[in-house]
C-alpha cells in the first residue's frame, strides 16, 4: 500500500461518509448535524487507515485508539449539547440566505468542505500509520502521548465545567471564569490544539514530517476561524463583564490570570 493509495482510499471514504450525512441532514432539515459528527469522521478515517496501512503495528494501534478517544468524546459531548435544540443559528442564517438552493448547496459548501478539512487535518493519523521508519517508543512518541493527554484533559474537563456552569440558572448572562477557564478563555479549543500536535509528534516519529499541514490547519481553525476567533466576535455582547475577563485571562494558551 503506497501513501498515495492510502490517502485516496480515505478521501473516498470521507466523501461517502459526508454525502450520506448530507442526505440525513436534508431529511431532517438540520445541516448542523455535521458538527456533531465531526469527531466521528476522524475515527472512521483512523480505522480505515488501520485496516489498509502497513506501518508498525504498535504505532497503528496507538494512533487509531488515541483518535478514537478524542473523536468519540467530542461527538458524545456535542450530541448531548445540541440534539433536540434544532438547527444551529449559523446554519439557519446560511439556509435563509441561500433559499431553495440550500439543500444542494450545503452538500459542497458544508459537508464536502468539512470532509476535505477532516481529511487534511487527519494527515498525521493517516500517514503516521503508514510510516516511513520502523516502529518504536522513542522520545517523540512519548512526548506525543503526553501532549495528547494534556489536550484531552483540557478539552474534557473544560467542557464539563462549562456544561455545569450553564446548567445553573443563577449563572445566566454571566462569565464562566472558574476552573480551567481562569487560565484560558478557551480551554476546550486549547485542548483540541494540543491533541492534534500530540498526534503529529507520533507521526513525526514515523518520519511523516510533512503531515504538519494537519495540525497547522487545525490551529488556524481553532484560533482564527471557527473556534476562538468566531466566538470572541459575539460573546462580549451576551455576557456582562466579559471585557474585564478578557483583560485578565489569556485568550488561548493557559497562564495564571493577571491581577486586576
Amino acid at each position: 500500500m503506497t501513501t498515495i493509495n492510502l490517502l485516496a482510499i480515505n478521501l473516498g471514504a470521507v466523501f461517502l461518509l459526508t454525502t450520506a450525512l448530507w442526505a440525513v441532514s436534508v431529511a431532517v432539515k438540520d445541516s448542523s448535524i455535521v458538527d456533531i459528527f465531526w469527531g466521528s469522521g476522524f475515527v472512521v478515517i483512523a480505522w480505515v487507515t488501520f485496516a489498509v496501512a502497513d506501518g508498525a503495528p504498535g504505532r497503528r494501534w496507538l494512533l487509531a485508539i488515541l483518535t478514537t478517544l478524542w473523536g468519540l468524546r467530542l461527538t458524545i459531548h456535542l450530541a448531548r449539547r445540541n440534539l433536540g435544540h434544532g438547527e444551529d443559528f449559523r446554519y439557519q442564517a446560511m439556509r435563509a440566505k441561500a433559499g431553495a438552493s440550500w439543500p444542494l448547496r450545503s452538500l459542497w459548501a458544508v459537508f464536502w468542505a468539512q470532509g476535505i478539512l477532516m481529511w487534511l487535518v487527519s494527515l498525521p493519523v493517516q500517514v503516521g500509520q503508514q510510516g516511513v521508519t520502523a516502529g518504536g517508543w522513542g522520545w517523540l512518541v512519548i512526548a506525543g502521548i503526553v501532549v495528547f493527554a494534556i489536550g484531552l484533559f483540557f478539552e474534557t474537563v473544560g467542557d464539563l465545567q462549562l456544561t455545569r456552569f450553564i446548567a445553573d440558572p443563577a449563572n445566566k448572562g454571566t462569565v464562566m471564569d472558574r476552573g480551567l477557564w481562569r487560565y484560558t478563555r478557551h480551554p476546550n479549543y486549547f485542548g483540541d490544539f494540543s491533541v492534534w500536535w500530540g498526534l503529529y509528534l507520533i507521526a513525526l516519529a514515523a518520519g511523516a514530517w510533512w503531515t504538519i499541514i494537519g495540525p497547522i490547519i487545525m490551529s488556524v481553525l481553532l484560533i482564527r476561524v471557527s473556534g476562538a476567533g468566531l466566538l470572541e466576535k459575539s460573546i462580549g455582547k451576551r455576557r456582562a463583564g466579559y471585557d474585564e475577563y478578557v483583560a485578565r485571562t489569556s485568550g488561548f494558551f493557559p497562564r495564571p490570570p493577571k491581577r486586576s
